[in-house]
């Protein structure tokens, strides 16, 4: 009963950060911008370090069940 809460943010965390990853890799793929106002390169490579961080986020919660 107690892993509940963790089994739910560790998917909701892994799948925010696949998501994230694959977004990123069709938006720098098709040459469409990342985020509005910022340079292509450095929103791209803060999304990508986001969407690590948030993986591997995901996949630590899952591994200490």
């Amino acid at each position: 009963m107690e892993s509940g809460p963790e089994v739910f943010a560790g998917a909701a965390f892994a799948l925010f950060g696949a998501g994230l990853l694959v977004w990123t890799g069709v938006c720098v793929r098709t040459g469409h911008p990342v985020a509005e106002g910022v340079s292509r390169p450095l929103a791209a490579l803060t999304a990508l370090l986001a969407g690590v961080a948030f993986l591997a986020t995901g996949g630590w919660l899952l591994a200490t069940l």
